[in-house]
């Protein structure tokens, strides 16, 4: 199991400075995410792709070349690759904007990856989206601004929210009901649980969880 964080730039929009990835980071470009990695130089360690979003193809690359008559997306491709290398902590970049339906898609390789006991992160313009499941994501004091949890994949038993504007305790949130969009930073240290199933949770990019 590695220590860093496994990095996924997909063919979506992007926002604002680019990250900076880290010694023992692991830098994955899926297919049309190399020409922002490229535009912004940042070093490529693996490029997953059918290149039917890629116009170019980087040399001295490791690849990993998918048919383009496929069942998976090129993200989702790229995060089982990053697990095979033992990575546990993923951010994905570019994996929102454009179709709606990658989005989705992303959204539910977010909630894969929960369910896998590993964590996502998939960075959108203002806010990230993460996943938990039959666990708890805490927040600092401090932190201000929107915060939304929705149910996956079925109900979600057990879902508490405190040092939120608007708590929960011990409820049931069910996937056809969005009941849990804009509740709020109070400042106050924050914590969201679920004891049985898995919560989507969108907050402010200018906010990291503990």
């Amino acid at each position: 199991m590695k220590d860093g964080i496994c990095f996924i730039f997909g063919a979506g929009e992007y926002f604002k400075q680019p990250p900076e990835p880290k010694p023992g980071d692991f830098v994955i470009a899926a297919d049309g995410g190399y020409a922002y990695l490229e535009s912004n130089k940042i070093p490529v360690n693996l490029f997953v792709g059918d290149f039917d979003s890629s116009d170019r193809i980087p040399d001295n690359t490791e690849k990993i070349t998918l048919p383009q008559m496929k069942n998976e997306t090129d993200t989702a491709a790229a995060i089982e690759a990053g697990l095979e290398r033992g990575y546990r902590v993923f951010h994905i970049y570019g994996g929102t904007g454009g179709r709606l339906d990658h989005t989705l898609a992303n959204i539910q390789c977010i909630a894969g990856l929960a369910e896998r006991k590993a964590s996502g992160f998939l960075f959108a313009e203002d806010t990230v989206i993460t996943a938990v499941r039959n666990g708890a994501l805490s927040f600092p004091a401090g932190a201000r601004g929107i915060v939304s949890v929705f149910a996956a994949g079925g109900d979600a038993i057990g879902v508490n929210e405190e040092g939120l504007k608007y708590s929960l305790k011990d409820a049931v949130l069910k996937n056809t009901r969005p009941v849990g969009v804009s509740n709020e930073f109070t400042g106050l240290p924050a914590e969201i649980s679920v004891r049985e199933g898995t919560l989507i949770v969108i907050f402010p990019k200018n906010v990291t969880p503990l």
